[in-house]
């Protein structure tokens, strides 16, 4: 009787170090980041078991181009024929500061500068000047189009059937006011109607990415928003979201929103505000950028609609970090707000920020891109938002590249896929997603 007692104190004695030494090792693992996402046998699909009541009340729908609302306007059938269909809840950004000497008089964006690091010791062990196109362009790739200009109509006309064939149905256009351009580029608000004009071919909806502008604050915006809903609101490209109180009202994305204090902007977005938007003709919904973990209070206090991450280097930021989305989803579902995660091929902005190096991220032949895009259906968003269309500096473009190479330069190029290959992977993900939003409000 004592052996079996024995036996079974040491058979119980194993086990508990079996269950303790299991749960020690699950300890120590801990969630990845960067391309250590790509571990085998990750699934394509959301994750399993996450509660349907954690869901916004938000719905998106756009409306049509008959400004009518219809069962389901997240589809439209494009002007190319029924084999082809647009996704109103992937919206792309998409940048016009970039010009030829042949429309513009001269190289703009192209010539950019090398940006000098901000430390001196740093600075002065990396190359300085300006970029020399057509050979030598600000960007590590090359277009197909080469050094074009944003003021070609050929070149829209082409970019818009390039966005049409990547299936996504917004284009977020970088805006500036009539007159005000970044700092190394030339106005370009009266590109504006060309552009609309052309996405309303390709069955394209446009809304704008607020700049932040030398001498923004909440009152210059109150200005921006009225002539943009003025000026466009009733061209049949405009976009509109049908918010959670039913309304259906234009999306503005707010870039740099961290550099005025909430306060102001409560003062434009909140019913009580001394210059409100809401509840008048310009109301609409705001997303403004979250960079780090303290501006989710600061986007809340501040009035907005939601958040948006834009950045395409996952880990570079708080609010790029694919890791912390599901965290800030959360807090966005608590509060009644949007959370639109922003996914991008890959980030290579060294072609000017010669210094920046580390925050590149390899694209992994399309493979960095679609773990990105999983990490964003993963949280079950209303809209994902592609980081970028065109912005060539940074790297993050999926318009069509083409290999180059000169007598000083060798450009990276997608092979040994095709030059639209990041085209068709966002057509991919966008139907997959458009399929899984579907299994996710039944």
């Amino acid at each position: 009787m004592n052996r079996l007692r024995k036996k079974a104190c040491v058979a119980l004695l194993l086990f508990t170090l079996f269950i303790f030494g299991t749960m020690m090792g699950l300890r120590t693992l801990k969630p990845t980041d960067g391309f250590s996402d790509l571990a085998p046998g990750m699934e394509l699909m959301p994750l399993v078991g996450e509660r349907m009541d954690q869901r916004p009340n938000h719905i998106d729908e756009s409306v049509g181009q008959n400004g009518g609302v219809g069962s389901d306007t997240k589809i439209v059938f494009s002007n190319s024929g029924p084999d082809h269909s647009i996704f109103y809840d992937i919206h792309i950004f998409y940048y016009l500061w970039y010009g030829s000497p042949q429309m513009d008089g001269s190289y703009i964006h192209w010539d950019h500068v090398l940006v000098p690091h901000w430390d001196p010791k740093i600075a002065s062990s990396h190359p300085k000047g300006r970029h020399n196109p057509p050979d030598d362009i600000a960007s590590s790739y090359y277009p197909e189009l080469g050094p074009y200009s944003s003021r070609d109509p050929d070149v829209i006309e082409s970019h818009m059937a390039q966005i049409e064939a990547a299936a996504a149905g917004v284009v977020v256009l970088s805006w500036y006011p009539p007159g005000v351009a970044d700092e190394h580029g030339k106005p370009s608000e009266d590109l504006v109607p060309a552009v609309m004009d052309a996405a309303h071919r390709h069955s394209i909806k446009v809304a704008f990415h607020l700049q932040p502008y030398k001498g923004r604050t909440d009152l210059s915006v109150h200005d921006n928003i009225k002539y943009i809903i003025d000026k466009y609101g009733k061209h049949g490209a405009f976009y509109r979201f049908k918010s959670s109180t039913g309304k259906i009202l234009p999306l503005f994305y707010v870039y740099d929103s961290y550099l005025t204090p909430p306060e102001a902007w409560a003062e434009l977005l909140t019913v009580r505000g001394s210059h409100s938007l809401r509840g008048t003709p310009y109301d609409g919904i705001f997303i403004a950028l979250i960079v780090e973990e303290r501006h989710k209070q600061d986007i809340l206090a501040g009035g907005f609609d939601g958040m948006y991450t834009y950045f395409a280097s996952n880990g570079f930021s708080f609010g790029s970090s694919h890791q912390n989305w599901k965290a800030i989803k959360a807090f966005c579902d608590k509060n009644n707000l949007l959370f639109v995660p922003s996914a991008g091929p890959g980030y290579m902005d060294t072609a000017v920020r010669p210094w920046n190096n580390h925050n590149s991220r390899n694209r992994v032949n399309g493979r960095y891109y679609e773990t990105s895009l999983q990490a964003a259906m993963s949280i079950r968003p209303d809209i994902i938002t592609v980081t970028s269309f065109n912005e060539w500096h940074e790297g993050t473009q999926i318009e069509r590249a083409v290999p180059k190479k000169t007598v000083a330069r060798l450009y990276l190029d997608y092979k040994p896929h095709q030059p639209d290959h990041y085209l068709e992977l966002t057509r991919k993900w966008a139907e997959h997603f458009s399929k899984e939003k579907e299994q996710w409000l039944m």
